[in-house]
């Protein structure tokens, strides 16, 4: 049987300039087999799937890679096995505070009057936006409007409100287990649901997205409810740049000898998402570390993946990442039993996985 290496690697031939990659997670962390059934697995696959062929519709038409991460991450949001939008965990008070953000290696080609060193914009405690990660993405397209690289609580929502987004009463995002695992934190009673009727098999995590699109711009899109009974007001590293997302553009000397000599130069790329105890991935600046990794170490990027997931283990901090760079190599590390992750190149073939040993499961 392939590794899960060997099959991201084999699945479809590398991909070239002018063309589009996209992977995606569902949250990290602990889902464990004894928790598990054929039932819940199937039901997170489709999920996972669902949100794949959402930003490779964008990808394969041409579109860019902000839309086509947008387009992946709010399908996850709109699912209520996933900690993010419907389905979002509860704060110590039993309230939702929802957290997105994005950046992008350039500013879209659809935008050209986005300037290069706005680069992303991250949000906070919202408590009403049925899609934080379109806001954000709103946001980061208004320079003149929000001159800022970070929005939260009541203002982000009344900047909300005038542009025109749609808004939900509390009980669109409840879940009945995500309830009660707040109940049972607490130490408080909580209603017993059906078997049958619960599906979920992770109480935290966070959803994101990263794509490159045909002109070579790559955009990370990261979304989440937080951690099961946060304290009020805590903000974890979604939203915040560097800690849990990154994407940048760089230029260097070309490799060999030839190359050298002439003065040639050539440039790279990276994006990365990730998932997990957000309060280690901010001590540590996760995602612009692992990008330095690949920038000024030359480690590849399933490497620089692999040792930023073993640095937040060192430290007892759980969680994975996903990447890509300016060729369409994908990366996806994780330190703990799991990871809702999967990718689409291409030729339009879904991949998906869960725990941490998982095959990946091929959709035809």
């Amino acid at each position: 049987m392939q590794s899960e290496k060997q099959m991201i690697m084999s699945s479809s031939p590398p991909v070239q300039s002018g063309k589009y990659v996209l992977v995606i997670h569902g949250g990290a962390g602990t889902m464990s087999r004894k928790d598990s059934t054929p039932e819940r697995e199937a039901a997170y696959h489709a999920g996972l799937k669902k949100a794949l062929e959402a930003g490779y519709k964008v990808l394969r038409e041409g579109g860019e890679a902000m839309d086509a991460s947008i387009a992946a991450v709010s399908a996850m949001e709109d699912n209520i096995l996933f900690n993010a939008g419907r389905g979002a965990v509860f704060n110590t008070a039993g309230k939702h505070e929802l957290e997105a953000s994005l950046m992008l290696s350039k500013p879209p080609a659809s935008h050209p009057e986005i300037p290069a060193s706005r680069r992303g914009l991250g949000v906070t405690l919202l408590t009403r936006i049925k899609n934080p990660c379109q806001l954000a993405r709103q946001l980061y397209l208004s320079p003149k409007q929000v001159i800022h690289a970070f929005m939260s609580g009541e203002h982000a929502e009344e900047l909300a409100q005038e542009m025109g987004f749609e808004f939900k009463e509390p009980e669109y995002f409840f879940s009945q287990a995500r309830w009660n695992e707040h109940r049972k934190g607490l130490g408080l009673p909580y209603e017993d649901i059906p078997e049958k009727d619960d599906l979920s098999m992770n109480p935290q995590g966070t959803v994101g997205a990263v794509a490159l699109d045909i002109r070579g711009c790559i955009c990370a899109v990261t979304s989440t409810g937080g951690r099961t009974n946060k304290l009020v007001g805590r903000v974890g590293d979604t939203p915040m740049m560097a800690a849990g997302f990154w994407a940048e553009q760089w230029v260097e000397k070309a490799k060999g000898f030839w190359s050298w000599l002439s003065g040639a130069e050539t440039t790279k790329a990276v994006g990365i998402s990730g998932t997990g105890n957000g309060d280690y991935f901010i001590r540590q600046a996760t995602g612009v570390s692992m990008a330095h990794r690949v920038m000024f170490r030359g480690e590849s990027l399933q490497s620089a993946a692999e040792n930023t997931v073993a640095d937040l283990r060192r430290d007892d901090g759980d969680g994975g990442v996903i990447a890509l760079d300016q060729d369409g190599n994908i990366a996806m590390a994780i330190n703990c039993q799991g990871m809702y992750r999967g990718f689409i190149k291409p030729d339009g073939v879904p991949y998906t996985a869960i725990f941490s040993d998982d095959p990946l499961v091929v959709h035809s």
